[in-house]
């Protein structure tokens, strides 16, 4: 298999803002009087903002209407947009930019696949930006993971066949979406969580091209 593209999640493969995500949940949880700690928040790991709140709230007595869920959704993301502005190129994850930049060199498609409505701005604070030929709208996407939606938007935007796509997640939800896209999946993280994934590895800083590349051809050949 000739990789033609590599795509790419935002949180937990380029930077980690899981933390943003934690301290900016919890400020809502905080105001609704909704128990939330870090081993619940475990458990919104790969969701959307709306899936995320949803869950969030079954922990509540009350009944909330759609309005309102749409305005704790968006309260949500007023806290984390004043979060991420302490982001910096220096949150990217080991190993990740000279990866990406291995891959463009390598003349490699290269998109992003995230569920966060913010990733424009995550990225250009990192500046990644111009490591990557295409961003997918998450606010277009209709299915979340584990629907392949969004990996097979960015390979339709890459015009890349799916089949010659390599898809790099941490969240057992997003490795889902990969293989269910008919893509090479790369798991970053435990190999408990991520079992459906080709190749696992703990870390960004493991990634290289031409240990990809050998893995794929080994799983070709298998």
């Amino acid at each position: 298999m000739q990789i033609e593209a590599i795509i790419y999640d935002l949180d937990g493969v380029i930077t980690d803002t899981a933390e943003y995500h934690f301290l900016a949940w919890k400020a809502l949880a905080d105001e609704l009087d909704i128990p939330f700690d870090r081993s619940f928040n475990e458990q919104l790991k790969g969701l959307s903002r709306v899936d995320s709140l949803e869950l969030i709230l079954q922990q509540s007595n009350q009944t909330y209407s759609e309005e309102e869920k749409q305005r704790l959704a968006a309260k949500k993301n007023e806290h984390y947009q004043e979060l991420i502005q302490k982001i910096s190129q220096e949150d990217l994850l080991p190993g990740i930019e000279s990866f990406m930049k291995e891959a463009k060199q390598a003349g490699i498609k290269t998109g992003l696949a995230s569920a966060s409505k913010n990733a424009q701005t995550v990225i250009e604070r990192l500046r990644v930006t111009d490591l990557l030929d295409t961003v997918v709208d998450a606010a277009k996407v209709e299915r979340g993971k584990p629907d392949p939606e969004v990996f097979l938007t960015a390979a339709k935007q890459l015009e890349a066949p799916a089949a010659r796509c390599v898809g790099i997640e941490d969240a057992s939800s997003g490795v889902k979406a990969i293989k269910a896209a008919g893509m090479y999946a790369v798991g970053v993280g435990e190999r408990e969580y991520l079992a459906q994934a080709d190749w696992v590895i703990s870390d960004t800083s493991h990634l290289a091209l031409d240990s990809l590349v050998k893995k794929v051809n080994e799983n070709k050949e298998g």
